[in-house]
């Protein structure tokens, strides 16, 4: 009797907050430096992944957002190498049963644009990592699975604010993720995505980053002398819940990136003027306010990440909405966590004082600090459907 083995899997997208950009091995994917993120809900953005293992499939197999794609990727093939042994190691202990010959299949589905920026690559492979961990029968310390995959998925696979600890060993074996608070230590935190276009992005983040190491002085300078002094304010900032702390060294890390983009050679540019009048319009606002209400950052892509507590929300939303004005006849502009509406003073209009670009973002994700990765145990969730092939495609 051919045994098929399945399960369905979710996990999150990560924002760094002080930014991951470099690497000293390319292959084990190990960073320059450590980082520093927050996990973003999953209620609003996801990935979610079916693995199925079984005697009757031909060959290992992978399908994207309902296409079919190449399973031979070094990176995919990273992690399936790495589950695999890792189970054989288990698998006289634990399950004898399982045979670690079957091919597997696998399906995943993001619920945002992919390679936009959002970092899709993040929550699909700490989804696939979780998921064929649950397949394999394999516990434990995943996250520097995950990091062979993409480097930020090994955030993805903790909740609330996680570090990435760069690590010092050749073999990579210390440079793992770990938990720093979790996602319910601060409740009145919000998160809004300002998507301000949901094209890829024109430089991909490992060739941008091949480039700045082999190019900036100013990486190398970040790395070894910012970086180490900002971790250590920001796991104090997001320990003491201390917002205006926090939201001047998200600032500061995501412009300090983004200098290091435009000190590589040939310089790369993921912000747009889009990205531009939002950095504009965060700082205008603050100072109107006399205080660091609202934060921003950006990664590799122009869309505007923004942190804010939960009582600023409907009118910064209402600010932005009167600054980018959306299409009448669009969709939704905010998706995600409701936001009650509000007016806007003409003093702060006047305060902000720029000239509005219609159009410029398409929508607000509204969304929250979340879980890690999770199990979806409903049958009828599955992606794969019992012949192992997607019940979805394209």
């Amino acid at each position: 009797m051919d045994k098929t083995k399945i399960a369905t899997c979710t996990a999150p997208v990560n924002i760094a907050v002080i930014k991951y950009w470099g690497k000293r091995d390319e292959e084990l994917i190990l960073p320059i430096n450590s980082s520093l993120s927050v996990t973003l809900h999953q209620d609003q953005l996801k990935t979610t992944t079916t693995v199925a293992t079984s005697r009757s499939f031909q060959e290992d197999r992978i399908w994207l957002n309902g296409k079919e794609e190449d399973i031979t990727h070094p990176r995919l093939q990273s992690c399936l190498r790495e589950i695999r042994r890792l189970a054989r190691k288990r698998r006289n202990d634990s399950d004898p049963s399982l045979d670690l010959s079957h091919k597997v299949h696998i399906c995943s589905v993001n619920n945002f644009p992919t390679a936009a920026g959002l970092a899709s690559s993040a929550a699909g492979f700490a989804c696939l990592v979780y998921t064929l961990a649950r397949v394999f029968g394999v516990e434990g310390e995943l996250s520097g699975i995950a990091r062979q995959g993409s480097g930020s998925a090994c955030r993805s696979m903790y909740g609330g604010f996680v570090q990435w600890i760069m690590g010092q060993k050749d073999d990579g074996k210390d440079s793992i993720a770990q938990q720093v608070e979790p996602e319910t230590h601060w409740p009145e935190l919000r998160i809004l995505v300002l998507v301000a276009s949901a094209e890829r992005k024109p430089v991909g983040s490992t060739s941008g980053m091949q480039t700045s190491v082999q190019t900036s002085c100013l990486l190398k300078h970040r790395a070894e002398c910012v970086v180490p002094g900002r971790m250590v304010e920001m796991i104090e900032a997001v320990r003491r819940r201390d917002f205006a702390g926090f939201a001047e060294l998200t600032m500061k890390d995501s412009n300090q990136f983004h200098a290091t983009c435009l000190d590589t050679y040939p310089p790369i540019f993921y912000l747009n003027s889009v990205s531009q009048q939002v950095i504009n319009l965060v700082h205008r606002y603050n100072r109107h306010y006399g205080e660091t209400r609202v934060t921003y950052t950006f990664d590799a892509g122009p869309n505007a990440v923004i942190f804010i507590l939960q009582q600023h929300v409907p009118e910064f939303v209402q600010v932005v909405q009167h600054f980018f004005p959306p299409e009448t006849n669009g969709g939704q502009f905010i998706k995600g966590l409701p936001v009650k509406s509000a007016s806007l003073s003409g003093e702060l209009k006047q305060a902000i004082g720029l000239e509005p670009m219609p159009k410029g973002i398409s929508y607000i994700i509204s969304t929250k600090a979340g879980p890690g990765p999770r199990v979806v145990e409903d049958p009828a969730q599955h992606l794969l459907g019992s012949d192992g092939l997607p019940k979805e495609t394209v």
